[in-house]
């Protein structure tokens, strides 16, 4: 395990980490459109994650971190479980927000709620997001949007029930974010994203059992869990893991806004599609309002480093999980 005493943050180098796990999460519908999947969204959701805990746990074998496991303490299990029940509950509450209220509405207020959700959370506690960390949260929130809902007309009624599971979706991932971050302060991130997406996996495949029935797979869906849960998820998961070391969680929620903008870019060179004028625009207010945060976390180094301090003084002295959020 990694001291973090020894870990001086660089928010350059979080701010890469995230924008490499945007481009893994933005290659999903790429993907998915080379291989149509016959299964039902909640299973290909559950899945994902439970390959995703495969790969953390050879990734810690491999390692030979398993050789090295820490003493976890109940501080630390409790929040890993929080951190579990809130992945679990963001790829659940995703997948059937998107399917009751439509692709476009649904993808707009689950990704657009995150980032408010978690600068509002962060705030309340203590440490409140920036007058320019808003402002290009907004303006990245309102060009997802944008580039979302330009596809073309609604095809599914707007429906309550739909429009609250996306925001619950939005909720679930900045609490995430926000527990995670706490939680790699304290122990590796291989560590931590194994713990948490194997409890999320425990939480998620039998829900999915319950909500959509035994799950049937055929060949195009093994590849797609497959890839969606090494890449998509392992590897995207871990950087954006990583990448909490050196900045806010807020900062991080807000960053993954870069995966529309991915996945627009390979529509266009890769899949073929030709989107309007509109969604042109709204990846170009996307980029702006990242400009904006980015900008907004470079000029917080002082308390990022002062919160990293005081977290790795608790560690040594108590060998619990830090007070500060970051």
């Amino acid at each position: 395990m990694n001291p973090t005493s020894s870990l001086t943050p660089r928010p350059a180098h979080g701010v890469l980490m995230v924008l490499l796990a945007a481009l893994a999460w933005g290659t999903t519908g790429t993907a998915q459109s080379f291989a149509p999947s016959t299964l039902s969204p909640v299973w290909l959701g559950a899945l994902r994650l439970l390959v995703s805990a495969v790969f953390f746990a050879l990734l810690l074998l491999f390692t030979r971190r398993f050789l090295r496991w820490p003493r976890l303490g109940l501080p630390f299990l409790a929040l890993a479980f929080v951190a579990g029940l809130a992945m679990a509950g963001y790829n659940l509450a995703f997948f059937a927000g998107v399917r009751a209220s439509g692709v476009a509405v649904g993808t707009a207020v689950a990704l657009g709620s995150g980032p408010i959700w978690a600068g509002l959370l962060q705030a309340l506690g203590g440490h409140k997001p920036s007058a320019r960390w808003w402002a290009g949260s907004l303006l990245a929130v309102a060009g997802g949007a944008l580039m979302v809902g330009s596809g073309g007309s609604q095809a599914v009624p707007l429906s309550a029930t739909g429009l609250g599971l996306c925001l619950l979706a939005g909720l679930s991932y900045a609490v995430y974010a926000l527990v995670n971050k706490r939680l790699v302060a304290a122990a590796a991130p291989a560590l931590v994203t194994f713990v948490v997406f194997t409890l999320a996996a425990l939480i998620a495949v039998p829900a999915a059992a319950l909500l959509a029935g035994p799950a049937v797979l055929g060949e195009r869906d093994l590849l797609i869990a497959g890839y969606l849960g090494v890449v998509a998820t392992g590897v995207a998961y871990l950087l954006f893991s990583h990448a909490l070391r050196h900045i806010s969680a807020a900062t991080g929620v807000t960053l993954a806004l870069a995966e529309p903008v991915t996945a627009f870019v390979l529509a266009v060179l890769v899949v073929g599609e030709r989107p309007g004028w509109a969604a042109a625009a709204g990846g170009l207010l996307v980029l702006a309002g990242l400009v904006l945060v980015v900008l907004a976390e470079l000029r917080r180094p002082a308390a990022t480093s002062a919160a990293v301090t005081s977290a790795a003084g608790s560690k040594r002295s108590s060998r619990t999980l830090p007070s500060q959020n970051g």
